[in-house]
């Protein structure tokens, strides 16, 4: 069962003070490609995730966000009282103005307010931590989802490959006549005498140069065993990738050895979906 790499992820916890998002969103990398957004007394917990999202992601270009919104009194800020009546002090000594215009003047001095750095609530973080596996569990399942629909693609377009080729396989001894009647009449109209005998063992030698065989029977086998990797629980576009090189050497050496103008014309329409299975595998994990 393949998985694209293109997905979306999102877990909400509401704890009594603050509400949690967490997002996910996956496009398709040659390999992990990890970004994180997150406030900072969560960024010591940076290293636990990563490990978390390689371990199940695997590949991809992934953005990990976390968003804190307060919902209730909470804040890590305190107005450094001291401070703010020494500026109230000194202010009052060169501007002519009343208590309230003074304090807001001091409290945009330096120091004027305090921020205590908050330390993470191990119990919190646990929370935290299993909502951030729903997310992952949220974008794995639009994963497979986009998978299914890739899948159905490529099933239809190795249909269609293998079609093609029957009809190639079909078509090919009506292109060696077709090679054996040119290079016949060729020779007839040079209107020079030459040793049949010979003729026919040169005419031979040439046709084996351009006998498709083998690459008919690979081309089969790839397909197959495309087919065979689609059917596996595991999802490796690397591995279909590889495949489809392989089906592109073997097509791409038919349309060379063809000399046939109708057959060339099939190896053009397996070039087209061969294309197209290419540009949708890049989507595939």
């Amino acid at each position: 069962m393949i998985h694209s790499m293109t997905g979306y992820g999102k877990s909400v916890l509401q704890l009594p003070t603050k509400k949690i998002t967490i997002e996910l969103k996956s496009l398709n990398s040659k390999n992990l490609d990890l970004n994180s957004r997150m406030p900072s007394i969560y960024r010591e917990k940076e290293l636990t995730i990563r490990k978390l999202l390689a371990n199940t992601l695997v590949r991809g270009k992934i953005d990990f966000s976390i968003y804190v919104e307060t919902t209730a009194e909470d804040t890590s800020t305190q107005i450094n009282t001291p401070v703010v009546k020494q500026y109230m002090q000194q202010l009052k000594q060169v501007v002519d103005a009343d208590d309230t215009e003074l304090l807001k003047m001091a409290v945009r001095f330096p120091d004027a307010l305090n921020t205590v750095r908050e330390e993470i609530d191990e119990t919190e973080w646990k929370r935290i931590e299993g909502e951030i596996k729903k997310a992952i569990d949220d974008l794995s399942n639009h994963r497979l989802d986009e998978g299914k629909v890739l899948e159905v693609d490529f099933r239809s377009r190795v249909s269609n490959i293998s079609a093609i080729l029957k009809e190639v396989i079909k078509m090919d001894p009506e292109r060696v006549e077709g090679v054996r009647e040119r290079l016949s009449k060729g020779v007839e109209e040079l209107k020079e005498k030459f040793d049949e005998n010979r003729f026919e063992q040169e005419l031979i030698f040439y046709i084996e140069k351009l006998d498709i065989t083998e690459e008919k029977v690979r081309l089969k086998n790839h397909l197959d065993y495309f087919i065979e990797c689609l059917n596996s629980k595991e999802s490796n576009g690397k591995k279909l990738g590889f495949i489809s090189q392989e089906m592109g050497r073997e097509i791409n050496t038919i349309g060379s050895k063809s000399n046939y103008a109708p057959m060339q014309q099939l190896v053009v329409q397996m070039k087209d979906e061969l294309e197209k299975i290419k540009e949708q595998l890049l989507n595939v994990l």
